[in-house]
């Protein structure tokens, strides 16, 4: 993509999830993902009812009077997005492709996060890690981000999520925040990865869907390929039996994929190409 070309993009995108993540995002966010412990603040003289565990003994000792610690919450985390950037992402028959409801998103959560001051990284991964972009802060590192999202060439078509949680786990090695962001259509198995990934980090999934996944219009005989392994074949869309099938084959992916979150104790929701990602994310993050 041409420079020019690409920073009006990147420009476009800033403007509309900055916006929204000043407007909407950021107190949800804000109140979803508090900081993982307390800091130490500062003493204070003790008063009847504080907790005696918090006596600071050699201020106590130095000033000849009980002094207590005061902490406060400490806000500074760490987040990281996971983005699938394998084949499947370009697909989409609705109001956008999945991939560029991906961008958004992630700019979205990037935006929010800094308005909290913490750190935003960034994996991309197809079947192998295509990209790893470590936690910074500042505007210029997510603008960067964005560029990266709007501009990246995969040079592999599959997709292999275990891939990318345990190079997560790998190479970060302090407690994140973690946005999981794929339509998880991944034949390898990832649920023991998912786990172990929770354990370690905070992990949060968000699924993106195009509803012609699910489901075909009755348009008669059609070539489909699959983007990520390069099959073509012919289907009749107006069978009744291959209606079914698609059908019976979805609702077992559905079925699943909320088991596998739910066993992993990482909590998800799932965002559609046809409609708004706003209320999905901040139903998400008010019932964290």
């Amino acid at each position: 993509m041409e420079t020019a070309e690409l920073l009006k993009k990147v420009r476009k995108i800033e403007i509309k999830t900055k916006g929204l993540s000043n407007q909407i995002f950021s107190g949800e966010y804000h109140s979803a993902f508090k900081g993982r412990g307390m800091a130490f603040s500062e003493v204070r003289e003790y008063t009847p009812g504080d907790d005696v565990r918090t006596i600071d003994w050699n201020v106590t000792a130095r000033l000849r009077t009980p002094y207590v610690k005061v902490f406060e919450e400490e806000r500074e985390l760490s987040v990281m997005i996971l983005v699938d950037v394998s084949a499947s992402s370009k697909f989409g028959t609705q109001k956008q492709f999945k991939q560029d409801l991906i961008t958004e998103l992630c700019a979205v959560i990037a935006f929010s996060a800094s308005q909290n001051n913490d750190k935003i990284g960034v994996i991309f991964f197809s079947d192998k890690i295509e990209k790893f972009i470590p936690p910074k802060k500042g505007k210029s590192h997510i603008l960067r981000i964005i560029r990266e999202l709007i501009n990246i060439e995969p040079s592999h078509q599959g997709t292999n999520i275990e891939l990318a949680l345990k190079y997560l786990t790998s190479i970060i090695k302090k407690k994140s925040i973690t946005f999981l962001i794929s339509d998880f259509r991944d034949k390898n198995p990832y649920a023991d990865a998912m786990k172990i990934a929770n354990r370690k980090h905070d992990l949060v999934a968000l699924r993106i869907n195009d509803m012609h996944e699910n489901t075909l219009p009755d348009v008669g005989l059609i070539k489909l390929r699959d983007n990520e392994t390069g099959k073509i074949m012919w289907v009749d869309t107006s069978d009744k039996a291959f209606r079914k099938q698609l059908e019976v084959n979805h609702l077992k992916f559905e079925a699943e994929l909320r088991d596998t979150f739910t066993k992993s104790g990482v909590d998800f929701t799932t965002i559609h190409t046809h409609e708004g990602y706003i209320k999905p994310l901040m139903t998400l993050f008010k019932k964290r």
